[in-house]
């Protein structure tokens, strides 16, 4: 069962403003984003907790990062059955908002992440365990201390290996 994020009325509110300033009806989010009409009426009225994989599939119809939807405070964790992230940093500066996550994927995980807001880039580092990442059909393993870039407006996911992984997770969105 995926866990689900424990502000949810915060969250709902953050949905809402932003689906109204960017003149989107409810349905209209709810469609393109792949979720049902209903949960995103209780998620806005914060009668529901969001899961990180609603959280996903907002933000990017959104045009926000993930960080926009979630606490506005470092140390913010989001999980659910294969990952958890925590929040480390998040800043924007010349028109792009940087987030910076610890990510954990549980051992033979996988995460699968819908488009990030067009034009946003990502790159996992691996600290410790291996991940299988793909990114829109491109598979690329990796190990203790290798890296990956990748434009994150794409569909892509994350397995972890044997005994899953850890790594930093840096996104960058133009805002």
């Amino acid at each position: 069962m995926e866990r689900s994020y424990d502000a949810g009325a915060s969250a709902g509110a953050r949905i809402r403003q932003l689906r109204t300033e960017r003149g989107l009806s409810l349905s209209a989010l709810a469609a393109v984003a792949g979720i049902g009409k209903g949960t995103l009426s209780e998620l806005e009225g914060g009668r529901r907790n969001p899961t990180l994989e609603t959280l996903y599939a907002v933000a990017g119809p959104l045009g926000v990062p993930l960080a926009a939807l979630l606490e506005d405070h470092d140390g913010a964790t989001v999980a659910d059955e294969a990952l958890t992230a925590r929040r480390l940093h998040v800043t924007t500066a010349d028109g792009t908002t940087t987030e910076v996550y610890l990510v954990q994927v549980a051992p033979g995980r996988t995460r699968r992440s819908p488009a990030h807001a067009r034009g946003a880039h990502e790159q996992l580092v691996v600290l410790t365990g291996h991940c299988r990442l793909d990114v829109d059909g491109a598979v690329v393993e990796l190990g203790p201390g290798e890296h990956h870039a990748w434009a994150a407006d794409v569909p892509h996911s994350y397995t972890g290996g044997p005994a899953g992984f850890t790594g930093m997770d840096v996104i960058r969105t133009p805002c």
